[in-house]
């Protein structure tokens, strides 16, 4: 009897000790900082950084400090390809990634790429933020990828250094940048030029007439200082480029619910914030160009472009997929 009453004692003196060491390695848990990796190509100021930049500021925010991001900038972690490899991997946990590279590993993603294919930004945003969209983000998840939401690159347009491009007989010849995308590559052989996929930065490349011109949205242009090794640019907006921001689908998916549903919310409202913020910078982005001496085509032919890549979009459903692809083109009609 004795004996029981002293097991009884130390248990009612231990047990309160081992709830609350339970109870501190709960609270440490749900306090415990997690540090994370966003992984982008371009510089600091860029469209990429704007949404990587709002992201972070948001989720560190509401996440009361449990989360912290690097934003890895200056392709420090290598091409777009290469991070989009590392956030499969896992060593990078966040990228924002221009839509061409992220469509050599998922078809539908390839279909934003597709010249000519949407007629404005509010029409972009509409197809992006809808199912079709949400379609495209999913996609990834058979990558280890989650997709998030969609920024803004903007309408591409060519600068090039031999000639002033006004229709679609000045391209030919030309050896024109490309991203690293066989879609793109595609677009470009049809136009006449003579593309060439390359990592970016390119401007020594420019400058040295390795390639005689490229092809990017007007805050490319600006930031990069193109003016300064290119002669010409026409306003041809050929392709509207998106990012897709991810990250790797394990790390989410070990997230809390509420924090996934914070990650996403987030990267929504960074998107968004981005692609206002790049499309009012649009008009100083040209006044900035034309003053620093480029000659600009604000009115090529577009309608000689579109009849050289009209057989694209037919092609494009055997190697995207015919259902997804008429569901896009009759969305943007």
């Amino acid at each position: 009897m004795r004996r029981i009453l002293i097991i009884l004692v130390i248990s009612l003196l231990v047990l309160p000790g081992l709830f609350a060491a339970g109870e501190k390695d709960t609270a440490t848990e749900e306090n415990k900082v997690q540090e994370m990796v966003i992984g982008i190509v371009t510089v600091p100021g860029s469209a990429q950084f704007v949404a990587a930049e709002k992201f972070k500021e948001l989720v560190e925010e509401r996440s009361n400090g449990r989360f912290v991001f690097d934003i890895q900038h200056s392709a420090s972690l290598g091409s777009e390809s290469s991070i989009i490899q590392q956030v499969q991997m896992g060593t990078v946990d966040v990228a924002v990634i221009t839509t061409g590279p992220v469509g050599n590993i998922s078809k539908l993603a390839n279909a934003l790429s597709l010249p000519f294919l949407f007629k404005s930004n509010e029409q972009a945003d509409e197809i992006l933020d809808g199912p079709l969209g949400q379609e495209i983000l999913d996609s990834l998840s058979a990558f280890g990828l989650k997709g998030l939401a969609f920024s803004e690159n903007g309408f591409r347009n060519l600068t090039n250094n031999k000639i002033e491009v006004h229709t679609v007989a000045d391209v030919e010849g030309l050896k024109i940048r490309t991203m690293e995308a066989p879609l793109q590559v595609k677009i470009w052989r049809m136009l006449g030029a003579n593309p060439t996929p390359m990592a970016w930065p390119i401007n020594t490349e420019l400058a040295q007439g390795t390639i005689d011109g490229q092809e990017n949205p007007l805050w490319v242009i600006d930031k990069y200082k193109i003016f300064e090794v290119q002669k010409y640019m026409s306003m041809t907006r050929h392709v509207y480029s998106s990012h897709i921001d991810m990250m790797n689908l394990k790390t989410f998916e070990n997230l809390s619910s509420a924090d996934q549903d914070m990650f996403v919310s987030s990267m929504r409202e960074a998107a968004a914030y981005q692609r206002g913020l790049n499309r009012d910078s649009n008009a100083e982005y040209m006044a900035n160009i034309v003053a620093n001496g480029m000659i600009v085509d604000e009115t090529p032919d577009v309608n000689s472009f579109r009849g050289m890549v009209v057989d694209i979009y037919e092609d494009s459903k055997k190697d995207i997929g015919a259902d997804f692809v008429t569901r896009l083109l009759e969305a943007v009609k």
